[in-house]
């Protein structure tokens, strides 16, 4: 007779493993597994099977070993066989989930009952596989653990992306002295793995900096961002480290923390001189280890993260001030990269003006809008308080109402300004030179307050020939005025 456990009772079917899709990266490429059997042949069987695969397999015969391993490295899964020598595998697991422990785990045995599979259920058991069993099978059991996982990350940090504010993640755009250094300066320091510090006014960019300078890395893993100010002071420590079940009021469930999440990846911190200063020190700690802590926890978790901090502050001010550690600003310090605000490089204003016009209009289902040099100036003779963040939402506004607001720019919207502020400044790069003739000579003839033959003067044409435009112009309804 059939041994009813010969089916997975967690995960029924079992086929050949699943193989990653051709052209994409195998999840196993990233994962960290430990084996604790105390047979032999399997240890050596599963750590050769799955180091074909996984770059960190660890296999060891008792508990107490596999203890010592999960104290010096982070593992994505476990496999455990239940009958183990000093101590059996799911009481083992059981202690573990007490502690807060959430990693998944795969059990493993020869001898098994009913009553063993439902102790598996009842520890959250990612699957549970009946010796002996064929390569395809623990092959596909890990591969389903981690997929499991990576999908469960992506959502948390798909719903972190979606709870923060817009940033204009599009507006590194820009051919400026300024920008073009920037540029050249994370392509220099992107590979290494060096703390950088990001400053500038609140709307500059500087988490696309933080971001450029990760995709430009080499880290495999995602970009993790977090607002230090906008985390209450009592949960930055949670929202970084994580935290085991019933460490505080509200704690029902373990939950991994924000470093774990950046694994092999970037952290980015934004608004770091807000952190309080107990935060700071355990923050640098963390840097200096890589390693921590989560909160109720008295096991460190190793951890693989560039950091990435911003600050619209002045930190040197804010260590003279007392407000910041010196020994953590000169931790994070490594590299420094100040953002321009925007008022600084005007010239990039018609660049980014098309780069917004293009992109909100594709996203928002609109017509594009084609400012005048009129606009154009306007836009260049404010200062933006606000930097790129305030002219992305100046484009989006002119997009839904076809034009540029009047009241926008502090009440400058209409207004040409002075013959300095137009001085030098261009036009947009999609106009015909027909468009930018008709554009020049009017805002000539305005100047001279509609006298033809002064217009004339300073256009160095005659002025006949100027009224010959100017009646050609007459009957059109629209241009770029």
């Amino acid at each position: 007779m059939a041994n009813p456990l010969n089916a997975n009772p967690l995960n029924p079917s079992q086929g050949p493993a699943d193989q990653a899709a051709e052209g994409e990266p195998d999840v196993l490429g990233s994962a960290a597994i430990l084996i604790v059997d105390d047979e032999p042949g399997m240890r050596n069987f599963l750590q050769r099977s799955l180091e074909k695969y996984c770059p960190l397999v660890e296999a060891v015969a008792d508990v107490s070993l596999a203890g010592e391993l999960r104290r010096r490295c982070h593992f994505d899964l476990l496999i455990v066989d239940i009958r183990l020598p000093d101590q059996t595998g799911t009481d083992w697991v059981g202690e573990l989930r007490a502690e807060g422990m959430n990693t998944d785990v795969i059990f493993i045995t020869a001898f098994a009952d009913m009553q063993t599979a439902v102790e598996a259920l009842r520890l959250g058991a990612a699957d549970f596989l009946l010796k002996p069993f064929r390569l395809e099978q623990i092959l596909s059991a890990v591969r389903r653990c981690i997929e499991r996982q990576q999908v469960m990350r992506d959502n948390i940090l798909l719903r972190r992306q979606l709870d923060r504010p817009v940033l204009p993640i599009d507006g590194m755009a820009g051919s400026s002295n300024a920008m073009q250094e920037i540029g050249s300066l994370i392509k220099r320091i992107a590979p290494a793995t060096s703390t950088v510090v990001v400053q500038g006014e609140t709307g500059t960019g500087k988490e696309l900096v933080a971001r450029t300078i990760h995709e430009h890395s080499d880290r495999s893993g995602p970009f993790v961002p977090v607002n230090c100010s906008s985390i209450p002071s009592e949960l930055l420590a949670s929202e970084l480290f994580g935290h085991t079940k019933g460490a505080f009021t509200g704690a029902h469930q373990a939950r991994e923390g924000l470093f774990t999440f950046a694994q092999r990846g970037t952290l980015f911190l934004d608004e770091i001189s807000e952190m309080p200063l107990d935060m700071q020190t355990k923050l640098l700690r963390a840097l200096e280890d890589r390693k921590v802590r989560p909160v109720g926890s008295d096991r460190e978790i190793p951890v693989d993260v560039r950091l990435i901090a911003a600050t619209n502050q002045d930190l040197t001010e804010a260590v003279k001030r007392g407000t910041f550690r010196e020994d953590l600003y000169y931790r994070i310090n490594v590299v420094s990269i100040e953002v321009p605000p925007l008022r600084e490089r005007l010239d990039d204003i018609p660049e980014l003006v098309g780069h917004f016009s293009r992109g909100l209009a594709g996203e928002m289902g609109v017509p594009a809008v084609q400012l005048s040099h009129r606009d154009m100036v306007a836009l260049q003779g404010y200062p933006w308080p606000g930097n790129v963040r305030e002219l992305k939402n100046v484009i989006e506004r002119s997009l839904l109402l076809g034009r540029l607001p009047a009241d926008c720019l502090g009440g400058n919207g209409n207004g040409l300004g002075s013959n300095e502020r137009r001085e030098g400044v261009g036009y947009p790069l999609g106009w015909k030179l027909a468009e930018v003739e008709r554009t020049y000579i009017l805002s000539v003839l305005e100047d001279a307050n509609g006298n033809k033959s002064e217009a004339a003067r300073r256009l160095g044409l005659s002025r006949k020939t100027l009224e010959r435009k100017l009646k050609l112009w007459e009957g059109e309804q629209s241009g770029p005025v």
